[in-house]
């Protein structure tokens, strides 16, 4: 490879060879061939790219493709070069034309190149005839209509190679590709970055298509309920996109759907035809019209059929679905599955999202990186060190598989292992149906419907999920097949091109088995679906059930879809299930079941589970039944369209030694983990809840040890209670005295420590305003309130009279034991709870970080023996009473805040606190030095 200076220095003779006969290289004859012979292969070859695969790798893992076969308008055409990363994924593409064309201004250049990228999920791509360079931003969902400036984001002409040539090397070069710096440039980028990706784009799409379906249908099939058609309209979508997909694919005819709508007469019943063909040659039970008998007869609109056929082709669609991914295809998928189709009475139809989804708060797609992780820590992890003939004994299981990202991810793995281990084997082709590879080192087509059938399998409550999660993985086994091999096979072998996958994926409730009836003898089973997982995988139950079970199971908390049955199931059958039972917890539990001895389960759930009170049969469960190798903890929202705090977490069925210690790791954003200190597993189990602390070190461990050492928690002497929830805020909740059924009240953003912000608002204090929290005895005495959202308690005392909003605990007296309110206020407010809490009790969240009862409760007060123990808690309790009459006085009341000089004597009060709770607590300087690193 050259270095910089050396590809500069052939740079510059590249360009002024091209400007001494630039006349030549303009004429119209000077082909594109020859241009990327005389100067796009040489200049990229100078960057470090082995543009001729002079390294000899198959083509699977060439660094650079040329012509990445797509077809457009009807013609075989192609992204000239697909620049690719080490073991083949994407990086970019180079679309390459003759210097006669005028890069800067030509309209359709521009839009097939971003064309290309944007269906590829590609951020960044370039348009070149060497005499200009265009990089364009393909994250904005090209239109034909843009001009040839949209979206670029850089613009050179040769005569500025060299001057620009650190902007080449440092973007574009293999070396510094490798280092890191193209993602680099894409983060720098000041352009606005495009927001409507392809997947979100194709979901626009499938919710369009769907309802002009679903209208069309509804109102000339009246015959068909909600359910029929839900069904339908699934199957003709996912019939419609497979088979175009195929075309682009060079598998099928290309425009064969299109040309019905040049034909007279119905469209429907020409596109079934199509429909039934596709069954003789696939064979996959997508096209399968013995289980679908509805299809046959539909009658559907010919502007409907031609709406949705056009917008399916070039130049009405912008979708290259030759270079879409499965797993692109898959994310838009998941969202179209969280909707369904309702009908009035007037079959009208309507979309809306179905109840699981607006209860759980939306569709959580797991991000492809989280889906690699997870996968390459299972399967990668149980295909170490095997031979094929061992790796086709093993069983993979998503049981809420969805759209079927995670099956694809190992059927992914799969797929690209086996490559290379017959790559290594040198299994050669000898034309016979048993043959492993091609000549061009891809698996055959029977090697991977083999793997597909063997291994992958997956359940899910939803019908149309099983179905998507079929064509996706049927997508994927036909990936890389043209009609030649597909011909080859109907031919030569007498074999269909795809296998059927209804014995691998089926439809059914993963949580409930058919005892369900032993309860409720009468109950719904088309809505609640019991799954017996014996009976329908009783291979993989011989063996002593899957060797994986991976996946992103959904999480709904039962009180919330209000299914009473299932309620009443779940806590018959789960020792998990415990007041506010979430399905994710019950998944965990049905996974280690479903679990072979010695076999793994790799999740991706909230983080609730690690430290709730509640969950602690769960914690309890998984620390006795399992190893656990890692836990992943995450400091961003991992999922795009909803807010939820998550952990990946990996382990095995088996029981865990005395001395086993699991990795943790913090995860920052851009999926960046940082190894914490190893956790011994053995002292999770012997703690009181067995709460999984897992961001402490050792040193922690010992100081919280210590804290809670001649302390009692807060809950031992005092009661903790919600505030007034109002059952119409906007309606019951003034500022001002409305009538004399109206208290004055107090909200979250009114405390702050030590004092109350200036009060204004007033709550209609009776059983008609009233939802919840109305003790009036407890909102009559004084006390202290905390805010209930924050990292940390944010408390002050509240006198009696003044209510307290819901917003707000209020911590009262419960016992004659109970210690001095200013004192327990002093503690509430030190450096030293925030510290413990922290450790203990923060549940990381950025945004609306909530502060829980039960954490409350435990904030550990020191029990004063000696005479100095007794003599700071006076202290404390004195300050904190002299901050809180301070804080309280009139200059605040009025709102005119502190200035300077006030703000300077609060600083040294609350220091003097902190300064005693260290000295009551009997910390060293080590160790006050260790809480302050940690609050930094």
């Amino acid at each position: 490879m050259s270095t910089k200076e050396e590809a500069k220095a052939a740079l510059e003779k590249l360009v002024a060879r091209f400007h001494e006969q630039y006349d030549s290289y303009k004429r119209s004859d000077y082909s594109e061939a020859l241009v990327r012979k005389d100067f796009i292969d040489p200049f990229f070859r100078l960057l470090g790219w082995d543009m001729d695969n002079s390294q000899g790798y198959a083509e699977a893992y060439r660094e650079v493709i040329h012509e990445d076969k797509v077809r457009v308008a009807g013609a075989m055409k192609a992204p000239d070069y697909s620049f690719r990363l080490p073991g083949g994924k994407r990086l970019f593409f180079v679309e390459a034309k003759k210097p006669s064309v005028k890069v800067k201004t030509d309209v359709m250049p521009a839009y097939q190149v971003r064309r290309y990228a944007w269906s590829a999920k590609l951020p960044v791509s370039i348009l070149t005839d060497f005499e200009e360079f265009s990089v364009y931003d393909c994250t904005q969902k090209p239109e034909v209509k843009d001009s040839a400036s949209k979206a670029r984001m850089k613009y050179l002409t040769y005569d500025q190679y060299i001057k620009e040539f650190d902007f080449l090397w440092e973007t574009f070069s293999k070396e510094q590709v490798l280092k890191g710096s193209f993602d680099r440039y894409l983060k720098s980028d000041k352009h606005k970055r495009g927001t409507s990706t392809v997947d979100k784009a194709f979901l626009e799409s499938l919710d369009s298509w769907r309802t002009y379906l679903a209208t069309s249908i509804s109102l000339r099939n009246k015959q068909l309920d909600e359910e029929g058609i839900n069904f339908v309209v699934q199957h003709i979508i996912d019939r419609l996109i497979f088979l175009r997909i195929a075309e682009d694919r060079g598998v099928e005819p290309y425009g064969q759907l299109k040309a019905i709508l040049k034909e007279k007469g119905d469209h429907y019943p020409k596109l079934f035809d199509i429909f039934q063909h596709a069954d003789r040659r696939y064979n996959s039970g997508l096209f399968d019209f013995k289980k679908d008998e509805l299809s046959e007869t539909l009658t559907v609109d010919n502007k409907v059929m031609k709406t949705i056929i056009e917008e399916l082709y070039y130049p009405a669609s912008p979708y290259e679905f030759s270079v879409i991914s499965v797993e692109i295809l898959g994310s838009a998928y998941e969202q179209f599955l969280g909707k369904q189709i309702r009908i009035d009475s007037g079959h009208r139809a309507r979309i809306e999202k179905k109840p699981e989804v607006r209860h759980a708060g939306g569709v959580y797609y797991t991000p492809q990186y989280i889906v690699e992780y997870i996968v390459q820590h299972t399967v990668g992890e149980l295909v170490k060190g095997k031979k094929p003939s061992e790796v086709a004994d093993l069983r993979i299981v998503d049981p809420a598989c969805g759209s079927g990202s995670f099956l694809l991810g190992a059927y992914d793995h799969l797929l690209n292992w086996h490559k290379q281990q017959y790559g290594a084997m040198k299994k050669l082709r000898t034309g016979k149906k048993s043959d492993k590879l091609r000549p061009d080192g891809e698996l055959t087509t029977a090697e991977k419907k083999r793997i597909l059938v063997n291994n992958i399998f997956g359940v899910d409550l939803d019908a149309n999920a099983v179905e998507v999660t079929k064509l996706s993985l049927l997508l994927k086994c036909m990936e890389g097949e043209t009609e030649a091999s597909i011909n080859q096979q109907l031919g030569l072998f007498h074999d269909r091109v795809l296998p059927t996958l209804d014995r691998n994926i089926q439809c059914g409730n993963s949580l409930i088995a058919p005892d369900w009836y032993d309860l409720f003898p009468d109950g719904d089973a088309r809505s609640v679906r019991p799954f017996d997982w014996k009976r329908s995988f009783p291979a993989v139950f011989k063996q002593g059930g899957f060797d994986a079970v991976i996946g992103n199971p959904p999480y709904v908390l039962l009180q919330n879809i209000n299914e009473i049955d299932f309620f009443t199931y779940a806590t018959n059958h789960y020792l998990t299930a415990k007041y506010k039972i979430d399905t994710y917890q019950l998944f965990i539990e049905r996974s280690v079941h479903l679990t072979r001895t010695g076999g793994l389960l790799g999740y991706i759930t909230p983080n609730t589970f690690l430290k709730n009170i509640h969950a602690e049969p769960l914690r309890r469960f998984i620390l006795e039944n399992t190893k656990l190798s890692e836990i992943l903890l995450f400091d961003y929202n991992v999922f795009d369209q909803a807010s939820v705090d998550t952990c990946v977490f990996i382990l095995a069925k088996t029981t865990s030694s005395a001395k086993h210690s699991f990795k943790v790791f913090r995860v920052a954003e851009a999926f960046k983990p940082r190894a914490l200190e190893p956790v011994l597993q053995r002292s999770l189990i012997l703690n009181e809840r067995a709460d999984f602390a897992l961001d402490v070190s050792s040193s922690d461990k010992r100081l919280l040890e210590k804290i809670r050492a001649g302390s009692r928690p807060l809950g031992d002497s005092c009661g903790a209670y919600f505030g007034i929830q109002a059952w119409d805020r906007k309606k019951h909740v003034a500022e001002r005295r409305i009538s004399k059924h109206y208290v004055p009240v107090i909200d979250g953003s009114d405390i702050e420590p030590y004092g109350l912000r200036s009060q204004t608002l007033f709550t209609l204090f009776t059983p008609e305003g009233v939802k919840s929290g109305g003790n009036r005895t407890i909102h009559e005495q004084q006390r202290i309130c905390i805010r209930q959202v924050g990292h940390f308690p944010i408390a002050a005392i509240v006198p009696g009279g003044l209510y307290a909003m819901n917003s707000l605990y209020n911590v009262y007296r419960d016992s004659p034991e109970a210690e001095n309110l200013y004192y327990i206020l002093g503690i509430m407010n030190s450096w030293l709870t925030r510290y413990y809490w922290s450790k203990v009790h923060s549940d990381q969240k950025k945004t609306f970080p909530k502060v829980k009862k039960s954490a409350l409760l435990d904030i550990q007060l020191k029990v004063a023996r000696t005479a100095n123990e007794l003599a700071l808690r006076e202290r404390i309790a004195k300050i904190a009473r002299q901050l809180t009459e301070f804080k309280d006085s009139q200059f605040l009341q009025q709102g005119r805040g502190m200035n300077e000089d006030m703000k300077v004597k609060v600083e040294h009060f609350e220091n003097r606190i902190n300064e005693a709770v260290f000295e009551l607590y009997n910390l060293t300087a080590e160790e006050i030095r260790v809480v302050m690193d940690a609050l930094k």
